[in-house]
């Protein structure tokens, strides 16, 4: 799957049966603008990791297009993962995106019944065989850690593991990304790095987007937010206009790939695509 220059796209499974139809409906019009890979979350704490590989299946076996199935360790026992990873093999999935995963509130995890670091899931991954492995990362150091520095000693740690390539938590700084690849190349860390991008279309999404990821929004962001607030119209176009700048910037930069967080929602996807320099 890993190639320079990929364009992928994300989707996140049901959370009902009742639901599957509208989602699937989505992922087939998002299937037919030809992504080079297709990507299925896994769920807070696992909750829908029974869709996600039936999404992926979808996308996979009937839809031919590269699946990426999803799967986090905080809240998923070892004995799970092997099962799972025997489902997805089953189903002719053969890419997953191996994360830790937030570890649900009120969560009690038994001792030596799961792993503890992504890295830990990766190397069972590839002890496993078949599969190739995505790793994420953040370009403006994951929350939990205390620098960016240190997060990039863990994510090599991550990486020597048998990761194959990387993508990255959502920005809208280019220049942080830049300067992110820049320190990881120092560190040895030579996988592909996939840009996260995730187009600001509506203003009910900053305060979520800002508190999952702890992303900086530049100062043109914040000026079409505060402009286009009270016109959905004009903010959605705003912040598809500027996902089409930011990621027509990074790839005359030569970044590896762009993998666009769709929100399920095929209209995004269409006119970023239909912008872009591709």
């Amino acid at each position: 799957m890993v190639k320079d220059s990929l364009i992928s796209f994300e989707v996140f499974p049901p959370k009902t049966d009742s639901a599957f139809e509208s989602i699937e409906w989505s992922v087939r019009e998002l299937s037919a603008w030809n992504p080079d890979f297709m990507s299925v979350t896994y769920g807070a704490g696992g909750g829908t990791s029974q869709y996600t590989t039936k999404i992926a299946s979808l996308i996979k076996n009937k839809l031919d297009t590269t699946a990426l199935a999803h799967l986090t360790c905080a809240s998923t026992p070892k004995e799970k993962i092997k099962e799972i990873l025997d489902t997805l093999k089953v189903n002719n999935i053969d890419n997953i995106l191996a994360m830790r995963g937030d570890i649900p509130v009120g969560f009690t995890r038994p001792e030596g019944e799961y792993f503890t670091y992504a890295c830990e899931l990766v190397k069972c991954i590839k002890d496993y065989g078949y599969f190739d492995v995505g790793g994420a990362c953040y370009p403006e150091c994951h929350p939990e850690c205390d620098s960016l520095e240190k997060d990039i000693e863990h994510l090599k740690i991550k990486v020597d593991s048998g990761v194959d390539f990387l993508i990255t938590q959502l920005f809208y700084d280019n220049e942080v990304f830049y300067s992110f690849v820049e320190k990881a190349r120092k560190k040895g860390i030579f996988a592909p790095i996939f840009a996260g991008i995730m187009p600001i279309t509506n203003v009910n999404q900053i305060d979520r987007i800002i508190g999952l990821s702890g992303t900086r929004l530049p100062k043109e962001v914040n000026e079409f937010i505060e402009k286009y607030k009270d016109d959905p119209e004009a903010f959605m176009r705003a912040g598809l206009d500027f996902a089409i700048k930011q990621i027509n910037e990074l790839q005359e930069n030569g970044v590896n790939g762009i993998h666009i967080y769709t929100m399920n929602k095929p209209y995004v996807a269409r006119t970023v695509l239909k912008g872009i320099n591709r």
